[in-house]
């Protein structure tokens, strides 16, 4: 690959003729291959011309569309700093993003405009735009009047490409700047790995505010020139109804509980899959089992994060491990290591760290962030602790920093616990996950109170709610009278989940 690389640029390279259907909607609508490549030089013209600058963020706050894709290509293009956010976050939580990013231009969905709007213009943003669900609002309709004839712009292979938040154990959320070539080189270790051609049609039920929908579905079918099935949300019965019609389904393990939990699942149903994808949370065996009955396909299991995309994957073709996350990515190296960072061998469990063109360098404005992740040698600690087998397969045996995985979606502790921590009658507080049929793990809060403080369950759920988006909020709330500690007062998390996991 070059020094300089545009990822679009990587895209458009790969595109069939222009008649070619990239994705078809439920509602019958068609996008096709020529429309991207003039819509996104639209789209591109019009953000520059509105006065955005080569590296400044667009914060992206709108639902699932055609049009919302069509953006987030047309800011690769316009060599802009694609930052999506989920539309669940509240205020709060959209006021800290706004004024770390210091995006340029904001885009929100007309429903929440003035709300957003009046944030991102106290964070200095100077361009203001609307997107619905339908694809309608200022960014289309202003941008009609412009000329479809915007150059891909020439980038050095470093610069971002997009920003995304992950929380760490401050609390404060951190951006993690993923770059063209990050992006890029994933895409075609992955395009590659999974078997992606022209002939190929993914049903995308992913949302597109998340790595996993954004980056990787749309990374694998536009490198490969298949096309999509575009799915507004995950539905059971929607996507029962057009797996006949797709031949890859990438989904998050809640999508497969869901699936199984529907009679009219079955091998027939799944005869024109070619291989079912699993990632964002751990997939249970139990899970890979129970699909394996039903339909006769091994659900194929990859482990990645939003600092470095997809680190491993089961392969192909081979073997596929149920509760094992597979191999090293094509360009990732993978170790695990004690706690002074040495390698260790064989069936050790140790500390997983990465290494490899697809990883982030740095986090936004965090230098001292940074260099806390990365060893002297240039390794990424993911946190997450693990096993090399003889054969090069990683299992995963726990998470460092006590992160949720609740649906597809990470919740870190601190940032729940901030919240819950500030309100009256709250002495201190422990967010953990326990097991849940459905989301892998539900996000539970142990509270010790003060003495005499009544607890009003139904007003702290209201001032929670208005705080922290509703994947992050707890789904139970339960009174301890403290909060076990170990020698150094570390809250020790694994005991409360082992004495309320037992209930």
């Amino acid at each position: 690959m070059p020094n300089a690389v545009n990822l679009y640029a990587r895209f458009a390279a790969q595109f069939p003729p222009a008649a070619s259907p990239l994705l078809e909607t439920p509602d019958g609508m068609i996008l096709s291959y020529g429309e991207v490549e003039c819509e996104t030089a639209r789209l591109a013209r019009f953000l520059r011309e509105a006065g955005l600058a080569i590296g400044e963020r667009v914060s992206v706050q709108v639902e699932k569309s055609p049009q919302a894709m069509l953006l987030y290509l047309a800011c690769l293009r316009a060599g802009l700093v694609f930052h999506p956010l989920n539309p669940g976050y509240t205020a709060a939580e959209l006021d800290y993003f706004l004024h770390d990013a210091e995006p340029a231009a904001v885009v929100a969905d007309p429903s929440r405009a003035d709300a957003v709007f009046d944030l991102a213009r106290r964070a200095g943003t100077r361009c203001c735009l609307t997107l619905d669900a339908a694809g309608q609002g200022s960014v289309w309709a202003d941008s009609r009047g412009v000329s479809a004839d915007w150059p891909v712009t020439a980038l050095d292979s470093d610069a971002l490409a997009a920003l995304l938040y992950s929380s760490g154990t401050t609390g404060k959320p951190k951006g993690i700047g993923l770059t063209h070539r990050n992006l890029a080189v994933n895409a075609d270790a992955l395009t590659a790995a999974w078997g992606f051609t022209g002939s190929d049609v993914l049903l995308h039920a992913l949302p597109l505010f998340h790595v996993h929908g954004l980056f990787i579905a749309l990374g694998c079918v536009l490198l490969s020139g298949s096309r999509m099935l575009f799915q507004p949300r995950f539905d059971a019965e929607a996507v029962l109804a057009a797996l006949p019609l797709a031949s890859v389904m990438m989904g998050v393990p809640t999508f497969y509980t869901r699936l199984l939990a529907c009679p009219a699942l079955d091998a027939a149903r799944c005869r024109t899959i070619r291989v079912f994808t699993c990632g964002s949370a751990p997939l249970l065996a139990e899970t890979f089992r129970a699909f394996e009955a039903r339909t006769g396909q091994r659900i194929l299991e990859r482990y990645g994060m939003t600092e470095t995309s997809v680190i491993a994957s089961n392969p192909l073709h081979g073997e596929r491990r149920a509760g094992v996350v597979g191999l090293p990515l094509n360009g990732m190296a993978v170790r695990i290591v004690d706690a002074h960072d040495a390698a260790v061998g064989g069936d050790i469990t140790g500390h997983v760290q990465v290494r490899g063109e697809g990883v982030f360098k740095a986090y936004w404005r965090k230098p001292d962030k940074t260099r806390e992740d990365f060893t002297a040698d240039g390794w990424f600690r993911t946190g997450d602790d693990g096993q090399l087998d003889a054969a090069g397969y990683l299992t995963l045996v726990g998470r460092g920093k006590d992160l949720i995985i609740t649906g597809g979606l990470n919740v870190y502790p601190s940032e729940v616990e901030t919240v819950l921590d500030a309100l009256p009658g709250v002495v201190e507080s422990a967010v953990i996950g326990l097991p849940h049929a459905d989301f892998g793990e539900q996000v539970v809060a142990v509270l010790v109170l003060k003495p005499g403080a009544d607890f009003d369950e139904a007003a702290m759920r209201l001032t929670v709610r208005q705080q922290i988006a509703a994947y992050k909020q707890p789904k139970q709330y339960l009174i301890a009278d403290a909060l076990p500690r170990n020698a150094m007062g570390k809250v020790q998390k694994n005991l409360l989940r082992e004495r309320y996991g037992a209930d």
